[in-house]
This record gives C-alpha cells, structure tokens and sequence, in this order.
C-alpha cells in the first residue's frame, strides 16, 4: 500500500490515541493535501517543525499498528467477508441437483466464518 494510503488508514484506527494537534497536522497533510508551508503556516510554526511533527506522528501510528495489528485484522476479515459473500451468492444460483457444489460451498463459507469468529 502506497505510503500516504496506509498512514491515512492507520489514522483510521489509531488517530484518537494521539494528540490533538498530531491529529490536526496528519489530517491536513495526508487527508487534505496541505502542503508542509502551508500547514507550518496554519500552525505558526516552521516547515521543519511540521515535518517533525509528521514524523513522530506517523511513527506513532506504525507503532501503534505493530503492536495492535486492528488495521491488518480489519483488512483480512474484509477479505474473508467478501468471500462469504460471494459464495453464498453461488449457492442461491444453483439448482436443487447439484448437491457437491452446495455442500463445497457451504464448508467454505463455514471455514471463513470461523476463522472470522476465531480472529475476534
């Protein structure tokens, strides 16, 4: 995930165990699109002060993410729910006669539920 993605993703989770004004500096640079001058200019403070700012600020986040791992939790239970999805739209296209498939797909969804529940 590019950079600047995977920060605003974090900010998702972890945005509320930072300071205010962390979070004030990260959502005007990644969310919109401030530029460092700008945002020192906002703050009152110097360019090289943003970007320390940001910094720790984004280090915080990697941390946070390193040691909590929500962000990678969500993003797999996602994946696992699209599958469930998907199967069980499968299983209501087919007809009465074809048991095998109905049964396959009823194990898959079964196993992804489970492992969702386990995760939690």
């Amino acid at each position: 995930m590019e950079k600047n993605l995977k920060i605003s993703h974090l900010m998702d989770f972890y945005a509320e165990l930072l300071t205010k004004n962390q979070k004030q500096v990260l959502n005007l640079y990644y969310n919109e699109d401030f530029s460092l001058s700008e945002i020192a200019e906002n703050q009152g403070i110097t360019r090289q002060g943003v970007r320390d700012k940001l910094k720790k600020a984004e280090a915080q986040l990697l941390d946070f993410e390193n040691k909590l791992n929500l962000a990678q939790k969500y993003n797999c239970i996602q994946k696992k729910l699209l599958v469930i999805i998907a199967n069980s739209e499968k299983l209501l296209s087919l007809s009465c006669g074809e048991f095998d498939k109905v049964s396959l797909l009823a194990n898959n969804i079964k196993n992804n539920a489970i492992s969702i529940y386990k995760e939690q």
